[in-house]
């Protein structure tokens, strides 16, 4: 495996460091060797030291070591008696000693001073590094619209970023350094103690805010907090970050007004519901006696004075007599129109079929004398109250059985849509004289009649009765017809 251009450099260094220790000692030894020609005395010691001192200082510890020994033996050489010689005698040593503690004490000094530089080398490149990520940072929060604000543990703002700014107005020059809370007028959901209490004890907080920006106008924020603490665990710093919620809060408390709103005038319409249903039957029920005091004077009438009666005079006592017992029909509906509005339903697990089957047993009697095609789908079993779903059955195919009185064979289907699992949709069809859809919101109205009474007897009050039933049990009521092509009817129900 090759070397690589590092590797290669850190020989080639130590070898130009030792090289430049022993040209100081050279130096220092020629300008010693100068001064001392010239009757300089005791200038020798100082100029070894200094070369010493450049090779400690520029060179490093190994070089310095090298250049106090050639120093050393220079100095012992050239200027110590006898000249020229290597010999040391007794009263040489303290000088000698004096100069290599000397000299040792600037290595040492010169060793702390690299470290010291290595250090602040260090601390200030690893300071840069932590500058750039910062500054990076600080351009990745400027990006954003959200509003990212950061204070210290007085609450003092030191960092503002294009969000906050945004929001609330102020620039970076004018926020920073000013207290958040005074400068935007914080109005807290809770104490702030309390608040500071949360945020000291889990690092973070979230709630809504109430702020006041630059131009006085106020803002409702989520804001979030999150806590930024030293290596020892020491707070030091916080950081918010607000989204303005102030429309959702605005359209929060629309719809709270206008729930309240509408709670207030479903009260005031269930109270006139129940008031007009109380008003029907009490009128229902009161005018049933004179009608029967009507039909029974209208009777006796009509057989005591049949002598004295002309053609004319019986056929008013008829229409008298067929008008009482169509008003008797119109009671006998709003009565049971009435009692369903009020009535308890009684949900239990109901058998269709069966259902049917008693339905269509009951107006048979309706059906003497006519062609009749029934076509009868097996249904399945729904949940509800049972007597009110056969009063639907009951309506939905007297209906059918009525108004195709005027078919020579008259088909009437009853069966089970496609619909959800969650419930059973039925229908009643048939090939009758059918309605128009241009009408078809007027079908389950209250006395709405798409047909002259002439034609096709009736109450209008049946499939009012049918929807208010199915409504009961939170289903749907709809009708499909053409004119002279027959109807449709459906009903759904919760399924078993």
């Amino acid at each position: 495996m090759g070397l690589s251009n590092a590797d290669l450099r850190k020989p080639l260094r130590a070898v130009k460091s030792y090289a430049l220790a022993l040209l100081y000692v050279a130096i220092a030894l020629g300008t010693a060797l100068f001064l001392a020609s010239q009757n300089f005395q005791g200038v020798e010691f100082p100029v070894f030291l200094v070369a010493i001192s450049i090779t400690v200082w520029y060179e490093g510890t190994g070089p310095a070591i090298l250049a106090l020994v050639l120093s050393s033996l220079a100095f012992n050489y050239y200027f110590t008696e006898p000249l020229h010689t290597f010999y040391v005698t007794r009263s040489d040593l303290p000088y000698y000693a004096m100069f290599i503690l000397f000299a040792s004490l600037l290595t040492w000094f010169s060793a702390v001073r690299r470290r010291v530089e290595r250090d602040l080398r260090q601390s200030r490149d690893e300071l840069e590094k932590e500058v750039a990520v910062r500054t990076q940072q600080a351009n990745l929060l400027n990006l954003t619209h959200d509003t990212i604000f950061v204070r210290d543990v007085s609450d003092i703002i030191t960092y503002w970023n294009r969000g906050a700014q945004e929001m609330y107005g102020w620039t970076p020059e004018q926020a920073i350094g000013r207290c958040s809370h005074s400068l935007l007028q914080t109005v807290f959901p809770a104490s702030l103690d309390d608040i500071s209490a949360q945020l000291a004890q889990t690092g973070r907080w979230e709630g809504e805010l109430r702020h006041v920006k630059a131009d006085g106008t106020g803002v409702v924020v989520s804001s979030r907090w999150s806590l930024q603490r030293d290596e020892k665990g020491h707070p030091v710093a916080t950081m918010e970050t607000n989204n303005d919620i102030t429309e959702r809060k605005r359209r929060e408390e629309e719809v709270r007004n206008l729930n309240q709103e509408l709670g207030h005038r479903s009260s005031e319409l269930e109270a006139a519901n129940k008031e007009l249903e109380a008003f029907a039957y009490s009128v229902s029920h009161d005018l049933r006696a004179p009608l029967r005091h009507m039909v029974g004077y209208a009777e006796l009438l009509s057989k005591n004075a049949s002598s004295v009666l002309n053609d004319k005079g019986h056929r008013y006592m008829a229409m008298i007599l067929e008008a009482a017992k169509r008003m008797g029909n119109l009671i006998d509906d709003l009565l049971a129109f009435s009692r369903i509005g009020r009535a308890e339903a009684q949900k239990t697990i109901v058998n269709l079929d069966q259902l049917v089957k008693e339905a269509v047993s009951e107006v048979r009697q309706e059906t003497s004398g006519r062609s009749i095609e029934w076509k009868i789908e097996n249904l399945p079993q729904c949940y509800g109250d049972r007597s009110m779903l056969r009063l639907v059955l009951v309506n939905l195919v007297s209906n059918a059985v009525k108004f195709t009185r005027e078919r020579t064979r008259a088909e009437i289907e009853i069966g089970c849509a496609a619909g959800s699992k969650r419930e059973v949709e039925v229908f009643v069809r048939d090939n009758g004289a059918g309605f128009d859809m241009k009408y078809v919101g007027k079908l389950f109205g209250v006395f709405q009649r798409l047909h002259h009474a002439d034609a096709f007897e009736g109450t209008g009050i049946g499939l009012a009765t049918v929807q208010r039933v199915i409504h009961r049990h939170g289903g749907k009521v709809r009708a499909e017809g053409q004119v002279d092509q027959g109807a449709t009817f459906y009903f759904s129900v919760p399924a078993a």
